[in-house]
């Protein structure tokens, strides 16, 4: 059983996941769409959303730590799943309610689970070289 923290990310990453792939609409509007696919918003779902809204709204800020912190990989390289869940691991370091170090595990358990066999250690890669950055580590 995954704990509800763990859902929430899971949920912001498939809400991003959507956005960014639907031309990035309100977060709300691609809320309203998935509540309207499954007959209404599952509980908890306003972590995720918050989350995703977070990320959305700090979208040039952490592409650009991204892109500084992926050596030798162009942001446009790197796949849509592994920059969301990039993308959301920031926006949950910047609010800074979660430690660092669970920010990472979480971010690498989502890229177990939705990415490709090397992408856990190239968001690990990227995260932790961030993280550094920020002195957050």
């Amino acid at each position: 059983m995954q704990r509800p923290e763990t859902k929430a990310r899971a949920r912001a990453l498939q809400i991003l996941y959507a956005w960014e792939l639907t031309g990035e609409p309100s977060i709300e509007t691609v809320v309203a769409r998935i509540s309207r696919i499954y007959g209404s918003a599952p509980e908890g779902y306003d972590r995720g959303a918050d989350l995703a809204a977070r990320a959305a709204a700090g979208r040039a800020e952490y592409d650009r730590r991204i892109a500084d912190a992926a050596e030798h990989w162009r942001l446009s390289r790197v796949a849509a799943v592994e920059r969301n869940i990039l993308r959301l691991a920031l926006a949950e370091l910047d609010e800074g309610l979660t430690p660092p170090k669970v920010v990472i595990a979480e971010a690498i358990k989502l890229a177990h689970w939705f990415a490709g066999s090397k992408a856990p250690a190239f968001v690990n890669g990227v995260l932790d070289a961030v993280a550094r950055e920020l002195g957050v580590l």
